[in-house]
């Protein structure tokens, strides 16, 4: 069955830094201290970007002594390409069904 695909985490996705977080995110997980370092943007900055990825379900936290580890969680992405791929496959049978025009 074809699903949509959320909305909202494409637009979350959408934004190039926080595209740019899920990609190191991909790679390993890191503190805040890492992020801004690879990223080179300010902590507050950073700080808003991840509770909104948080939000949409694509990071998790984990407390390490006093720093906040990010990581990624890898089964929304899968699901995520899962449904781009339903859509891909949709796509390729659409041009065989053409609406005739009234």
């Amino acid at each position: 069955m074809l699903t949509s695909v959320d909305p909202d985490v494409i637009r979350v996705l959408g934004d190039p830094l926080r595209l740019q977080i899920v990609t190191l995110l991909a790679r390993e997980t890191l503190c805040m201290t890492h992020l801004v370092e690879e990223t080179g943007a300010k902590q507050t900055n950073l700080s808003n970007h991840m509770k909104v990825l948080r939000e949409a379900g694509l990071v998790e936290t984990e407390p390490c002594g006093r720093f906040t580890y990010y990581k990624l969680k890898p089964d929304v992405l899968a699901g995520l390409s899962e449904q781009f791929a339903a859509l891909a496959d949709s796509a390729r049978t659409a041009s065989e069904n053409k609406r005739a025009c009234p």
